[in-house]
């Protein structure tokens, strides 16, 4: 697909920091502007170490009132197991309601044969607890997560009476053979802007290269986010200047990095009018 040269991503570097395969469309959106994506996966995943929760917990998954899917990753670990064991999840009676975080986990959910009842208006967890409110009331909940998922969500669902079965579906580990000083150029000025899709990822690199090196990067490369939860993230790493897109989906990312760009350029021919 030819480049879009009028695109304020034209020519820019841009780092992704989760797997190329989960970054396929992404991948392709920023190059049909012009854009040159970079992969540098931050986070890596493992199964959990103890199958035995989450095996129980799919093996009656038709005893649940609702089940609730964080991430297209718990949907990935979930259908991976279901179908180690042999289970087809869609045949083992009546299936629960599905809610979810937001459209990119909806698209995947559905994708895996999932029927999607609610989607939160907020892409948070706690808002996704809070908008379902007294509908959970007396159910029971299956919540799939990682090991290092945040707690506020369990606590909600309970807050509002849910029946909880918390089961780690997938462990949140840091990335390995990644070679520090090439990360460490790329975001002190090889790249335009590092895009990060959760937490993990932020601390991940954070001590990768150092809280001196991670200072210094705020200077020339702009940092973006995710989502709200991953926003906070590197505010509490120190970051005051944040690209922040409105969802998860590839579309949404780009537009916010977009609309960024497209504002710099302007504030740079501003400041050269009156300079």
């Amino acid at each position: 697909m030819a480049n879009a040269p009028s695109s304020p991503l034209s020519g820019k570097r841009i780092v992704i920091t989760r797997s190329a395969l989960q970054s396929s469309e992404l991948f392709e959106k920023l190059r049909a502007r012009g854009a040159e994506p970079i992969s540098l996966p931050l986070v890596s995943f493992a199964p959990p170490q103890d199958f035995a929760p989450v095996d129980a917990a799919l093996q009656k998954l038709q005893r649940f009132d609702w089940a609730i899917f964080t991430s297209v990753n718990v949907v990935h670990a979930l259908v991976s197991r279901s179908t180690t064991l042999g289970l087809d999840l869609h045949h083992l009676g009546k299936p629960p309601r599905i809610a979810v975080v937001g459209p990119a986990t909806r698209q995947e959910a559905e994708h895996a044969g999932f029927s999607v009842d609610y989607v939160a208006k907020t892409h948070l967890g706690v808002a996704l607890a809070e908008e379902l409110g007294e509908q959970l009331r007396d159910t029971s909940v299956f919540l799939p997560r990682s090991d290092r998922a945040n707690p506020a969500l369990p606590a909600a669902l309970r807050r509002f009476g849910a029946r909880l079965t918390e089961v780690v579906a997938y462990r949140t580990l840091p990335p390995t053979d990644v070679d520090r000083e090439r990360v460490a150029k790329m975001v002190a000025g090889q790249a335009d802007a590092v895009l990060f899709f959760s937490p993990s990822a932020v601390q991940n690199l954070v001590d990768l290269i150092g809280r001196l090196q991670w200072r210094a990067a705020q200077n020339g490369v702009v940092m973006a986010a995710v989502g709200p939860v991953t926003a906070a993230a590197l505010r509490e790493a120190g970051v005051h200047r944040i690209v922040v897109a409105a969802d998860t989906t590839p579309a949404a990312v780009v537009a916010a990095l977009e609309s960024h760009f497209a504002d710099t350029a302007k504030r740079s021919i501003a400041g050269a009018k009156h300079g």
